[in-house]
């Protein structure tokens, strides 16, 4: 008998794509995932349906790891058992927000130096009737639940907002967001509804591995275009007012995907927050930061802001340089902003960037605890990192030894019990809920 028979019905079928794209399972081969350097099997109890608009992507010139129930074994398949000859190549899951990856395609990239396309590859198989990705829940709310963001209802934001503002740039670069880029934040903007978003900044003093509205190296493409211009504060307040006036408990945040550093554009940002708070006191005023120059945090803290958001890779320094490879500042710099901002009382998330294998190893899983601790840190935002997974791990163990995965779900439940107001989510939280 099989070590691994008890669960043989529990096992999600692999999944893997042809040379035409095609994407079926593979009947008699379990689904794996990865992480770090550890292969697992996917099972139905550590998975969950594949969540709506979650997307499946083939992994180019690469070849699949799977789990041969016969031979008891992980094996690495180059070709289908079933059609021999033809060439297979591993898929994986970029999942819809509010999901973190419990591991990663499982894949081999012997031989292969171009690096992944920028997006997140979790693990995915097929279970009784439909595929199944293995990953957890952490935020539920459907703020960007494509189903509820009706073209229809776009363009009419659209249109309106072009006649009472017609001479605002940043509602125009907003247009172009929501219906070129897609960008959910730009939709619920036109929509009116939840979070509205406020790019400022054309350039940035990191060069983040992962940035997607830059990349100068590693064949990779951003994924958007960076805004060119800056707005001005008024642009920005009308923004702010226009989303604040409609919407109950509103977001507007700094720091979209579309632009740089936020704080290198403070002056302009600094401005508008002003403009903002003379007419209400409604709304959360939302910074997403790499929290580099704490002096612009601690005068935007001054004006009105009421939440930060700082994305790390890492809380530990050698790791947090190798992926956010700050040009003019530190480390440092970024314990000092948070500082300043819990002292202020503002609302500080960790964006937390995700790669099983690294996230929840064990002296990574350490270190996130004792930061949190520290530094009294009100949320997590966990986010699964959009970057090949095999070249970000090989460039963590060269920046510092991590030790063995935990688990995520391990990592996420410890923080809980250690933790009982740390606040585990994905999405901005407006101030009337900072409490809970």
């Amino acid at each position: 008998m099989k070590t691994i028979a008890y669960i043989d019905k529990q096992i999600l079928t692999a999944v893997v794509a042809g040379e035409n794209g095609e994407i079926f399972d593979l009947e008699g081969y379990g689904a794996a995932g990865m992480s770090g350097e550890s292969l697992f099997i996917l099972t139905k109890t550590d998975s969950c349906d594949m969540p709506h608009g979650s997307e499946l992507m083939m992994l180019p010139h690469r070849r699949p790891i799977v789990f041969n129930m016969d031979s008891d074994q992980f094996e690495v398949m180059e070709f289908n058992p079933y059609d021999p000859g033809k060439r297979i190549y591993p898929v994986g899951v970029f999942n819809s927000p509010g999901y973190v990856n419990r591991h990663v395609c499982a894949y081999d990239d012997a031989g292969i130096e171009n690096a992944l396309p920028l997006f997140s590859y979790g693990a995915v198989g097929f279970g009784e009737t439909d595929f199944r990705s293995a990953a957890i829940l952490v935020d539920a709310e459907p703020r960007q639940d494509l189903r509820q963001m009706p073209h229809e209802g776009i363009v009419t934001g659209v249109n309106r907002l072009q006649k009472l503002y017609p001479d605002n740039r940043l509602v125009r670069h907003l247009e172009t967001c929501a219906l070129e880029y897609g960008c959910p934040a730009g939709k619920n903007f036109f929509l009116g509804r939840y979070e509205a978003p406020l790019p400022t900044s054309t350039v940035c003093n990191a060069n983040c591995l992962g940035c997607i509205s830059l990349q100068t190296e590693n064949n990779l493409c951003a994924c958007q275009e960076r805004i060119r211009f800056t707005p001005t504060p008024l642009e920005i307040a009308e923004v702010c007012l226009e989303h604040i006036s409609r919407v109950e408990k509103a977001v507007v945040s700094f720091g979209q995907g579309c632009e740089g550093e936020p704080l290198t554009a403070a002056k302009a940002i600094l401005s508008a927050i002003e403009m903002v708070r003379k007419k209400t006191d409604q709304g959360t005023i939302n910074l997403n930061t790499n929290a580099s120059l704490p002096d612009q945090v601690k005068a935007l803290c001054n004006a009105g802001l009421d939440s930060m958001r700082v994305s790390m890779n890492s809380v530990r320094e050698s790791c947090y340089q190798a992926y956010f490879r700050p040009k003019s500042y530190a480390f440092s710099d970024v314990l000092d902003s948070i500082k300043i901002a819990k002292e202020k009382g503002i609302f500080v998330s960790i964006n937390y960037l995700n790669c099983p294998g690294f996230t929840d190893s064990e002296k990574e899983a350490e270190a996130l605890a004792g930061f949190v601790q520290a530094h009294n840190i009100d949320m997590i935002q966990w986010r699964n990192l959009n970057f090949d997974p095999k070249h970000y791990l090989n460039l963590m163990a060269m920046a510092e030894d991590s030790g063995k995965p935990t688990g995520m779900n391990v990592l996420i439940n410890r923080l809980g019990r250690e933790f009982p107001k740390l606040v585990h989510g994905y999405f901005n939280p407006p101030k009337e809920n900072h409490g809970r």
